[in-house]
């Protein structure tokens, strides 16, 4: 009660009497209080805002000067194709597939069910480009195009055949860059005049941080259900075989830190996918094994290489096969969890091999078989006809005299090595004569690493329909099979001992690209199943996807 009685004393409620004027005054501060508090955050958030936008201005302002110097010193041209190279012509891209209602012949009943998948050069802006400029001029070369994906559907519903065709780009880092941009924005580095390329290579890193584009087009391989767009400049892009769209880079969990070759290979037995990286800086060349879930990198070995070198294919059975041309050649062969001290290397007379038949072990012996040529047609773009075409190469069909082959540099024939590992000592020999170039080989695929008994490849047949040009883009014009275990009747004009072949050729003004091997379903032998391949008439300029039926 004492403290009611004092709160409620005279004097309190004099303090306490309520002054209207002061509660009005007091609000009205509070309003303005509030006011300057919202005014000084909207002054914070804009000056924010500017300060942020004049540091990225400020930031973009090396690319900008960079872009500005290339647009003024640089013009990019387009390269232009012969009439006999509509084949290398780009086409649209067209997204969503199209039902294909015209077929020649008859889709066999027995042939498997799913998608045929073909990938190559597709220049996103109408064609190759060149550009000039104070430093003199530099080239896109034929394999450069951006990577487009052409999918061939088949599906059986009780014995009629449902067909469906699409393509799409693989949406690459960089061509995104050149969409974005309507333009072509990367400076070609692959060949041309000294100056012009060094500068291509410094510009273009100093824009994009890499030298060159990320095109995604020479290959398409399939590990544990996943499909996959590559190139060796890159690592592999994911791709979803129902619409062709682009997903994720591959990275193994970021473990794999650079390229990746083109041809990775599946190891027979384990499933595991056996792949390689070359680069121009050290480690020259790294070997990686991934696990057969396609989820990591179990084994990662630099070979500690003194030099680059440029390795395209890679063969697999407890090996790893590399090769070097400049001034020497040589086969290594490694466990696939070996290190650099583990191989073994045999020197070889030097050659150029793009592409392996395949590997496998035999006894003591490690046998390798590949199309072998002296020389290389990469960069090209273009060789000069008397020099891919030789004059004693004159055939007859039907009455007409056509020229095909090339000469002793760029001709490819079937070679295999022998390299025994308990004597270090290697041999080899031709086993196809020069009748026929042969390129891009395929083997049934279930024989990867193992011993086999039959090839296919491609023909080489430059045929210039066209007839004016000085140049030609190397075609090809049919198939061969290869019965690696059955020998050619040896005549007087050859005693090699070469193996027998079967030729398939195409009709006239023909040529075929990116065929494989689909073999029967539950067959036992090795060679029953057919080629597919999408074949190009030069003459009605259309393309076909062709099926060839190849065990009678």
């Amino acid at each position: 009660m004492g403290v009611s009685a004092e709160l409620n004393s005279p004097a309190n409620r004099k303090e306490r009497c309520w002054d209207p004027r002061k509660e009005k005054y007091g609000y009205v501060w509070q309003i303005v209080l509030k006011t300057m508090k919202s005014l000084f955050q909207e002054l914070q958030r804009q000056l924010s805002f500017r300060f942020d936008e004049a540091s990225q201005v400020l930031k973009n302002a090396p690319h900008m000067l960079l872009d500005a110097i290339v647009d003024s010193t640089f013009k990019f041209t387009d390269q232009a194709l012969f009439p006999s190279e509509s084949n290398f012509a780009p086409v649209d891209e067209i997204g969503e597939s199209i039902e294909i209602l015209q077929i020649e012949g008859e889709i066999p009943t027995d042939f498997p069910e799913g998608v045929y998948i073909r990938n190559g050069s597709n220049p996103l802006f109408g064609a190759l480009h060149s550009t000039v400029s104070v430093f003199g001029e530099s080239n896109e070369i034929w394999v450069e195009g951006e990577g487009m994906l052409h999918l061939y559907f088949t599906k059986n519903y009780s014995d009629s055949w449902s067909v469906s065709y699409a393509n799409r780009y693989v949406e690459s880092p960089t061509l995104t860059i050149e969409r974005d941009r309507k333009k072509p924005c990367f400076l070609p580095a692959a060949q041309g005049d000294s100056a012009a390329v060094i500068a291509a290579y410094i510009l273009n890193y100093l824009r994009f941080g890499k030298v060159n584009k990320s095109i995604s087009n020479t290959n398409v391989f399939e590990h544990r259900g996943r499909v996959y767009a590559i190139s060796e400049s890159h690592q592999p892009e994911e791709i979803c075989i129902k619409n062709l769209e682009t997903g994720n880079t591959w990275d193994i969990q970021e473990e794999w830190d650079r390229p990746c070759t083109s041809h990775p290979k599946v190891a027979p037995g384990s499933g595991e996918l056996v792949i390689f990286g070359s680069d121009a800086k050290r480690p020259f060349l790294v070997v990686g094994v991934v696990s057969d879930d396609g989820t990591k990198l179990k084994h990662k070995v630099d070979l500690k290489l003194d030099r680059p070198t440029l390795c395209h294919d890679i063969g697999v059975t407890l090996k790893l096969i590399e090769f070097e041309k400049k001034g020497y050649a040589r086969i290594g062969v490694m466990p696939r969890y070996g290190d650099a001290e583990s191989v073994m290397w045999f020197d070889v007379e030097p050659c150029c091999m793009f592409h392996l038949i395949n590997c496998f072990e035999d006894g003591d012996e490690v046998v390798v078989q590949g199309l072998r040529s002296a020389d290389s047609i990469i960069p090209g773009p273009r060789l000069y006809k008397h020099g891919i075409i030789p004059e004693i190469s004159e055939l007859k069909r039907d009455g007409k005299t056509m020229k095909r082959g090339i000469d002793e540099n760029f001709f490819s024939r079937l070679y295999e090595w022998r390299l025994n590992l308990e004597r270090k000592t290697v041999s080899g020999k031709y086993l196809t004569g020069i009748d026929w170039s042969l390129e891009f080989p395929m083997i049934n695929n279930y024989y990867t690493g193992v011993h086999h008994s039959y090839a296919y490849a491609q023909i080489v047949d430059s045929l210039i329909s066209g007839g004016g040009s000085e140049r030609v883009l190397p075609k090809y014009g049919g198939f061969a099979k290869l019965c690696l275990e059955e020998r050619e009747n040896v005549t007087e004009k050859s005693a090699e001992d070469l193996i027998k072949m079967e030729i398939h050729q195409l009709d006239e003004d023909q040529f075929c690209s990116g065929a494989s091997f689909v073999p029967r379903v539950g067959d036992p032998y090795e060679d029953d199943g057919w080629i597919i391949s999408f074949v190009h008439n030069e003459r009605t300029n259309t393309s076909q996807a062709s099926f060839l039926s190849n065990r009678v």
